[in-house]
């Protein structure tokens, strides 16, 4: 039987006794009952608040090694550290994808304001004066009117090296200088041996601004120029300073 009817038998039978002789029982006291059924087990009260933050502990001994407290919370970080050496090179990775082109660059050529040249010629059977600029008339190239047809003097307007030459047809001995600014540079001399004879020569020379170049003849002055029979002056800039 279970223990909630037992408990509900015993009663039962107590009740009947105080009905039946309420007056007739003895009034001594009877043998002490048999001790009851225990009850069922209680549910497990409320958790109860939390305790204060205990006092710290005592200092561990010198040599001896104290329990390992709980894992504390996160700190905040720290000071950046000092850069570290320098990882050995790695492999080389694979080429890229090629690139769209790009834009087109400046022209390489130098402007027209950089640009110095001439050639021009003698076309005339007279020969020219001793000891004075030879004037070319006749312009086959002038960029940008360096040379003065009038004077027969080439002028520098842009500092650099230039380079001069000439071929001269002579009908008598013939002796031309290369001056610059009445520096007489080199002078170059052919003696006749035929009717007609023809000679050239040509240099470099570093100019500065406003300097002139021409070429002049002395005594021997036999230069001519006709069909077939030109004498040709000329030149170009090869760099600017």
């Amino acid at each position: 039987m279970a223990a909630p009817q037992l408990c509900l038998a015993a009663l039962a039978v107590l009740a009947l006794l105080h009905v039946v002789c309420p007056q007739s029982c003895p009034t001594d006291p009877g043998t002490p009952g048999l001790p009851g059924i225990p009850g069922l087990p209680g549910r497990d009260g409320r958790d109860g608040e939390k305790g204060e933050k205990g006092a710290p502990g005592d200092p561990t001994p010198p040599g001896q090694m104290g329990q390992k407290g709980q894992k504390g919370e996160l700190g905040g970080a720290g000071m950046l550290g000092k850069m570290g050496r320098s990882g050995t090179k790695g492999a080389r990775g694979l080429a890229g994808l090629r690139g769209p082109p790009g834009d087109m660059g400046e022209s390489g050529f130098y402007e027209l304001a950089l640009q110095s040249a001439f050639s021009v010629s003698r076309r005339t059977v007279d020969h020219p004066a001793k000891n004075t600029p030879v004037r070319f008339t006749t312009v086959i190239t002038n960029i940008n009117g360096h040379y003065n047809t009038d004077v027969g003097k080439f002028r520098c307007h842009i500092p650099g090296s230039y380079y001069f030459v000439y071929h001269a047809s002579s009908d008598a001995h013939l002796c031309l200088t290369l001056v610059k600014d009445e520096e007489k540079v080199a002078s170059f001399c052919d003696h006749i041996t035929s009717d007609y004879q023809t000679s050239s020569a040509g240099l470099a020379l570093r100019l500065e601004k406003d300097q002139e170049v021409w070429l002049e003849t002395n005594d021997y002055n036999g230069m001519i120029g006709t069909v077939g029979k030109q004498s040709v002056f000329s030149g170009f800039l090869l760099y600017p300073d």
